[in-house]
């Protein structure tokens, strides 16, 4: 099929209301608040990963103390289980789990890609072989948002042909960006329930500007109520995902949201968010605390190392999560040696360290956006790296020092 052209259709109903509030007069950091069906989300965000409509070691009640407005369920396995069917029966996810925040559900593509061997791409949808008895399947357009309608999430994802950054194949790469447009009009078509669904078009391209320019413009003029950046965080150099980031924010238009998806890392946030991202997803947080990690503002703590076997402080002094808060305010007032004593051998370990990180996170974006409301990012930015490094400049990553100073952030000033 040939490029698309720009299309001639009508704006697409929004189901979200996108308030800006503060901008950084440096950077291009942004503080807003997303308003959505089950509630309003604060941007920046990150979102957890209640993968198959659980979040793996917490109940949503716990989650709900982490103060989480928004995370995300995965269309390609309750595609297979619970079925279509049930969710339509049950009246879709938010009853089937009982969550009554806000849901975002991605297409299902990238896991027909990345975690099955034998799947092929067409114009016509992601060929595969059932994982669970090797008969043929295929996933359209239009199939990926039945489900997602049925799923009844409040952001649902375009369908988009998803390669690996790190391919050489620039053919490839140029192919699924023009397919990934060509499948938006197609998801756009059939996508039943626009007024209640918020759907995102996502901007591929690989690693090269010029592609990433031509799909920005192309998925620009559909004008989705939000709009995702795809492909990263699949193993390619960091210096290149953020110019990827940077790129695109760059050409967006300044009242939708921004959706960086797959990214997690603390140091990967901080400095997207300077580059005018707003929202995060990944697994990171929940699977490191399953390992006995706890994420702490100077990086990551091991508790399963036997130096914590007789530390009786908390796990981390500034987190106010129910693990770290001692018992006089309420909490639980969980102990490093204790954690010692739980990680990788009880599963309790991995429910209190996953309660820590994810609350962990969602404080880290709270105070990112009080700062930019506060107009003092560029300094919260400075304060994040001496706390992960502990003052050793010469220590900071060469591709945050570069990608902030190309937004007037100098890490390395005195």
């Amino acid at each position: 099929m040939s490029t698309t052209a720009e299309p001639s259709r009508k704006p697409m109903p929004s189901a979200l209301t996108f308030a800006r509030h503060a901008k950084c007069s440096t950077t291009k950091a942004r503080a807003s608040t997303l308003h959505l069906p089950h509630g309003s989300v604060p941007l920046p965000i990150f979102m957890p990963v209640a993968t198959q409509a659980s979040l793996k070691g917490l109940t949503y009640d716990q989650l709900r103390q982490t103060g989480c407005m928004l995370c995300l369920n995965n269309t390609y396995h309750l595609g297979l289980k619970p079925g279509q069917a049930v969710l339509d029966a049950v009246g879709g996810a938010h009853k089937l789990q009982g969550w009554d925040r806000n849901l975002l559900t991605d297409s299902g593509g990238f896991q027909m890609v990345s975690l099955l061997k034998l799947a092929t791409v067409t114009e016509e949808g992601v060929r595969f072989l059932s994982p669970h008895d090797g008969t043929p399947m295929l996933l359209t357009p239009e199939h990926s948002i039945s489900l997602q309608n049925s799923i009844g999430s409040d952001i649902i994802m375009q369908l988009d042909d998803v390669i690996a950054t790190t391919s050489p194949d620039h053919a490839r790469i140029k192919e699924a960006m023009g397919r990934s447009v060509r499948w938006l009009d197609r998801c756009i078509d059939a996508h039943k329930n626009p007024e209640s669904q918020n759907l995102f078009c996502i901007i591929q391209g690989g690693l090269d500007l010029e592609l990433r320019r031509q799909c920005c413009a192309e998925m620009v003029a559909r004008d989705t109520p939000g709009i995702a950046i795809g492909g990263l965080s699949g193993g390619e150099a960091k210096e290149e995902f953020c110019k990827v980031v940077d790129t695109c924010t760059g050409l967006l238009p300044e009242e939708k949201p921004r959706y960086v998806m797959g990214v997690g890392y603390p140091e990967d946030m901080i400095v997207a968010i300077a580059l005018g991202a707003d929202m995060f997803d990944c697994v990171w947080p929940t699977r490191t605390a399953r390992f006995g990690n706890a994420i702490v503002s100077s990086g990551t703590l091991n508790l399963g190392h036997k130096t914590y076997a007789q530390d009786f402080g908390p796990i981390d002094e500034e987190c106010t999560c129910a693990c770290c808060r001692p018992t006089k305010q309420g909490g639980l007032g969980i102990t490093r040696a204790y954690m010692f004593h739980v990680t990788q051998k009880e599963t309790v370990g991995a429910h209190l360290l996953t309660i820590h990180n994810v609350h962990f996170m969602l404080s880290l974006m709270g105070a990112a956006r009080q700062a930019i409301l506060e107009d003092r990012y560029p300094s919260f930015v400075r304060d994040f790296f001496s706390k992960i490094y502990d003052g050793d400049k010469s220590k900071f990553p060469e591709w945050a020092v570069g990608a902030l100073r190309g937004v007037g952030v100098d890490l390395l000033a005195e």
